[in-house]
């Protein structure tokens, strides 16, 4: 039998390693991988690809990902690309001016260093829309930035109690001063307008395109559901699903509502039988364990301190009671959910562990694959136990460098021997650990070869240092692992991840190897075609 595609003359990064390989794709799987004698199983109507020295490497998949509200946002008022104040105040004037027909504007991705304290005024929003409500969450969602207009329309005064899972930033006179963290997001979310269907459908779509573009085939949604004003993207999925449009593989994280408890694990188990079809399946469940350092939210151990290196009284906040979760995630793991743990600091890592280990220890082994995200914070301690309880280290490596947010907003309030805890991908794989890896588009960007390149060189791409805990790099082969197998073990996907015959054909051509080059050109790579069995989902011009 003739094969349909076939890739010669360049590296392939195989199971066994990186190697000069001929690779034989039929219908959507790969039928053999060998040498010259693949190339026997080339015919009349086979497609040759001449990698010309090209890395072919399985598809990229990522771990921890929101692409609707990722596309929605990009087609709001995005502020990803404004690096200070004056260019995110530009942006929203900007915006505003172009689309008057709009009751809110909404969109997001402000940066925290960008402002002083990370906690921007609602004065500057309403220097330049004073007359309509403004609602723009910060890159990593866990923050929003608001207008007079939208905290009047909400009944938000200085008289308003911070919700139990929120604060509501304040003036020294006791007044909102206009940036809402975490569960205070919903005083002015709730009132945004919803996304329609069709938005919805049309956000996850250029989402899908501009992944594939990246080289991504598979992913994981951290957020299957409706969270403080983001729309939930299930009906979208399905839409896809049905109609063909989705060509990804995507596993849904259905969100746990941190306000109920066990009572909502029957819906759980009906949206899991509703929603999964075709390449959409729905059997994660995500918990919220806690939130984000820079806000002084992320749960530790011990508490945060001040700018004078003095202990404060806060050690963050824990979503879920920490004496409950084990129950839940024991219950989760015998009805087959995997738990998809965001867990930031040290201590909300040491509970989704000891909720693991709870489980593990009343349903004994499974197959469920529970996984950790983010880990910025993780107590030595508790590295070993990754290994120990299967638990995959799910890392977003593009954080794990000196940055702004790092060095003025984090290191500070950590102190010195905490600081040195964070992203321990070294240790983690070191211990024995496996990793997935994945980005939390739009906190970050989804491009895998831009985290690829910071968890080698622990440097943000085009910087030149310092190196942030070098002792925690990791190699170029152990980093494309996570982004592919790591990522396909914890999805379940278990004939992707890696180029071998009899799996399926979700493969990468990029554009160079890039371990032909030093460490500090990976991000340079780009993506030259995309595959996703066997169907080509993206090429690049002249590729």
């Amino acid at each position: 039998m003739h094969a349909d595609l076939l890739f010669t003359g360049g590296p392939v990064l195989t199971p066994e390693g990186r190697t000069a390989a001929t690779v034989a794709v039929t219908g959507d799987r790969v039928t053999a991988v060998g040498g010259d004698e693949v190339r026997e199983l080339a015919g009349p109507r086979t497609e040759v690809v001449e990698l010309a020295g090209r890395l072919l490497l399985p598809g990229f998949q990522d771990a921890h990902v929101h692409p609707v509200p990722a596309g929605l946002e990009l087609t709001q008022c995005d502020l990803t690309g404004a690096k200070t104040a004056a260019e995110s105040v530009a942006a929203v004037r900007a915006y505003a001016d172009a689309h008057p027909e709009r009751e809110w504007i909404t969109g997001g991705g402000w940066s925290m260093e960008a402002f002083e304290g990370g906690t921007p005024a609602k004065e500057l929003l309403d220097a330049v829309v004073p007359d309509r409500p403004v609602y723009l969450p910060n890159r990593d969602h866990h923050g929003a930035w608001v207008n007079s207009r939208a905290l009047e329309l909400a009944g938000v005064t200085r008289d308003t109690p911070d919700p139990a899972d929120g604060r509501i930033e304040r003036d020294a006179s006791g007044e909102p001063s206009g940036t809402l963290q975490e569960g205070a997001m919903h005083l002015v979310g709730r009132l945004t307008p919803a996304a329609t269907p069709g938005d919805r459908l049309a956000a996850l779509l250029h989402a899908q395109r501009h992944l594939h573009s990246l080289g991504i085939t598979a992913w994981q949604d951290a957020l299957v559901g409706d969270f403080l004003g983001m729309d939930d993207p299930a009906e979208a999925y399905l839409a896809a699903a049905r109609d063909g449009s989705l060509t990804a593989r995507v596993v849904g994280a259905l969100w746990w509502d941190r306000g109920r408890g066990a009572e909502q694990i029957p819906e759980l188990v009906e949206r899991r039988r509703a929603l999964s079809h075709g390449r959409f399946r729905a059997g994660t469940v995500k918990l919220m364990l806690d939130g984000v350092a820079e806000n002084g939210t992320a749960a530790l151990l011990d508490p945060y301190l001040d700018r004078c290196g003095c202990a404060t009284a806060n050690r963050g906040t824990s979503f879920l009671d920490p004496g409950q979760l084990p129950k839940y995630v024991t219950e989760l793991d015998a009805l087959g959910f995997q738990c998809h743990f965001h867990a930031l600091g040290d201590r909300a890592v040491r509970d989704a562990l000891d909720a693991i280990e709870a489980a593990r220890g009343a349903n004994g082994p499974s197959d469920t694959r529970p996984h950790l995200a983010h880990l910025q914070v993780v107590h030595p301690d508790d590295v070993p136990r990754f290994a120990a309880l299967g638990a995959t280290a799910n890392i977003q490596p593009l954080w794990a460098a000196h940055e702004p947010q790092m060095d003025e907003l984090t290191i500070p309030f950590l102190g010195s021997e905490r600081a040195r805890w964070q992203y321990p991908f070294g240790a983690l794989l070191g211990s024995g650990a496996r990793l997935a890896a994945g980005s939390d588009w739009p906190v970050s960007s989804p491009d895998p070869l831009e985290g690829i390149h910071v968890a080698v060189n622990r440097v943000v791409p085009g910087g030149t240092g310092p190196v942030f805990l070098p002792g925690e790099r990791i190699a170029l082969a152990e980093a494309l692992t996570a982004y592919t197998a790591g990522s396909a073990y914890v999805n379940h996907l278990d004939d992707t991840g890696a180029v071998r015959a009899g799996a399926l054909a979700d493969l990468v051509v990029l554009d160079r190897d890039p371990f032909a080059g030093p460490p500090e050109e990976i991000a340079e790579t780009r993506v030259a075609r995309t595959y996703v069995g066997g169907a080509r989902v993206y090429a690049a011009e002249g590729s």
